[in-house]
């Protein structure tokens, strides 16, 4: 799989995917730019009216619940549902899972059409998989990676998708394997969005990826490098967010794989 990380960075540059996106209004512009920075296409649009179309003409579906309101449930469901008809793979980041009632009922039924890929923090997977009663603190986590893993089998074991727990330390897993990155800098928790970057960035890489282990650990671990390097640079969050749109535009070999921290269980 390490050899094969690279590779697949510059197949999504060359490529170029074309994205469909139902997110929140916090990260628009954010995760956009950062699926232009590493070279592929990103479409933004949750109108109910056109999104089965979009998901027609796209590589990929990415799903982000993080604004969701009763309209936007109504078009994610439907973007689900094609994506599944028509096999295409699809992301699902559930934010802010187990913070209402209203969030759990959506997600339970978008989770029915099963996603390729879930992407959350520890308490969101925890929460997810109704595990137990942790309680999410808005969107952000309340436990640490490692203590969502047997959630995160669970899930992957009852939808058949590959589950990525961000954190310190993100760990990617599927029915068979269990992949650890350790890369990233305390600082990216100061900017916002960069979780629903992941989830954009995963959404890329899972468009032209055929092993959709390989595009998560891809994804992920080019966001967390990217993030590291240009922490080296950067006075606070503002410059940082900034600086990491710039490094996963311009990161070479070299920089990815000198600093790669990738374990696998």
């Amino acid at each position: 799989m390490e050899n094969n990380l690279w590779s697949n960075i510059v197949q999504v540059r060359n490529a170029s995917p074309l994205v469909h996106s139902i997110t929140n209004y916090v990260v628009m512009n954010t995760t956009a730019n950062a699926v232009l920075a590493i070279g592929a296409s990103p479409i933004m649009a949750h109108a109910k009216s056109e999104v089965e179309e979009m998901v027609n003409i796209s590589n990929s579906l990415v799903i982000n619940i993080g604004t969701i309101d009763e309209y936007w449930e109504e078009a994610m469901l439907l973007a689900a549902k094609k994506a599944n008809e028509l096999h295409k793979p699809w992301i699902l980041d559930p934010v802010g899972a187990g913070a209402s009632s209203f969030r759990d009922s959506a997600l339970s039924k978008i989770l029915s059409f099963n996603p390729t890929v879930i992407r959350g923090n520890a308490s969101e997977i925890i929460a997810l998989s109704k595990t137990s009663n942790t309680i999410t603190k808005g969107v952000d986590s309340t436990a640490q990676s490692n203590e969502a893993i047997e959630a995160a089998k669970i899930l992957a074991q009852n939808h058949k998708s590959i589950i990525c727990i961000s954190g310190e330390t993100d760990i990617i897993i599927n029915e068979t394997q269990e992949i650890h990155l350790k890369n990233g800098d305390p600082m990216m928790t100061k900017v916002t969005g960069l979780g629903c970057t992941a989830t954009a960035l995963i959404g890329s890489f899972i468009g032209v990826i055929e092993n959709k282990t390989d595009a998560v650990v891809s994804a992920m671990s080019l966001l967390g490098i990217a993030g590291e390097i240009a922490a080296e640079q950067s006075a606070g969050p503002g410059s940082l967010q900034l600086n990491i749109i710039d490094k996963l535009y311009n990161i070479t070999e070299d920089e990815f794989y000198n600093h790669l921290k990738m374990v696998k269980q």
